[in-house]
């Protein structure tokens, strides 16, 4: 008869408790629970999460999987709003309303530190705005404006720690940088590289990641902040924009986006190139921006072809997980 030591030349050791190593395909026999067990890779995955309870698109989003927070956008017939909801998890609820209604605003921080940037209150004639809300976890309050009125910017950071890249005012498209102190907004005299607008963006005040968007054709270009300049680093696999991001500069999302034609491809970012992993069930553009981080994303709302969305898709990221081996 064949035995696994024979096959391999090693022989399963017995343990009365999972061990803590993480090789990939180790096996043990746990004499404990009575089974066999191994290190097996859980690949990415999206899955379906509770539904917005306002369909919408071009809207801002702050937070976490499970403690998100979405504000504003469009609603039909292409209508600016002011409501929020926020995520635990698994439901989505009304939140306060933002103080001005509006759509293709961008939003940094948490779930109850959270940070409205510019956008616009009118899709047919729209006046572009520089102003920002801040909110509390209940109401959001005015605070101090943008130097320059953009819509559908890249964000990243914190409500007291924000930054604000790119951008339409209306077109062209812009490539101005501007911190923010949790008071006030400072212009950088270091402007993206490459101008666009409906980008991705994620990081800190002084890490940030800028990634897709459009500048009158799609672009794939990246580039990182240090706090003081913007240096190009490899492009995305797939140029795209209204695409959706999450994450830092060193481990980002980027998911869906148009191409010309609406996406659900997903890429993962870590720190030097971009990688191509599994697509969103529903392809669509322009959800919520910046809800999460890459092995815990989050897409909600945006538009198909036919319909603003209600749906969310929850990201989780490719993990080592002890599986127990079964004859099934």
């Amino acid at each position: 008869m064949t035995t696994y030591k024979g096959l391999k030349g090693k022989t399963i050791q017995n343990f009365t408790s999972d061990p803590s190593d993480d090789t990939e395909g180790q096996v043990w026999y746990n004499t404990t629970a009575g089974a066999f067990k191994s290190n097996v890779i859980l690949a990415d995955a999206w899955a379906s999460g509770g539904n917005l309870t306002t369909a919408r698109r071009f809207f801002g989003g702050a937070g976490t999987q499970t403690a998100g927070l979405g504000f504003g956008g469009y609603t039909p017939p292409n209508t600016p709003i002011a409501n929020t909801e926020e995520y635990d998890g698994s439901t989505w609820t009304a939140g306060g309303n933002l103080g001005t209604r509006r759509s293709t605003n961008s939003g940094a921080g948490t779930q109850t530190a959270a940070l409205s940037i510019g956008g616009e209150s009118s899709h047919l004639s729209p006046p572009i705005t520089n102003s920002c809300e801040k909110y509390d976890g209940t109401s959001w309050t005015s605070t101090g404006n943008l130097n320059t009125a953009r819509a559908s910017t890249g964000a990243a950071g914190t409500q007291t720690a924000a930054l604000v890249f790119g951008g339409d005012r209306p077109p062209p498209a812009t490539g101005v940088t501007e911190s923010f102190n949790g008071t006030s907004w400072t212009t950088s005299p270091a402007s993206l590289g490459t101008s666009r607008y409906l980008l991705g963006g994620t990081g800190t005040q002084t890490a940030a990641l800028a990634f897709g968007g459009g500048t009158g054709s799609v672009t794939a270009a990246t580039e990182k902040y240090n706090g003081t300049s913007w240096t190009s680093v490899n492009s995305m696999n797939t140029a795209r924009e209204g695409l959706v991001s999450a994450g830092t500069q060193t481990e980002a999302l980027a998911s869906g986006g148009t191409t010309g034609v609406r996406t659900g491809a997903t890429e993962k970012w870590n720190g030097t190139s971009w990688t191509t992993t599994t697509s969103m069930s529903t392809a669509r553009r322009s959800g919520a921006t910046n809800i999460g981080t890459q092995p815990a994303g989050l897409y909600a709302g945006g538009d198909t072809p036919t319909a603003n969305s209600v749906l969310t898709e929850e990201f989780t990221g490719a993990a080592l997980i002890v599986k127990t081996i079964t004859t099934s």
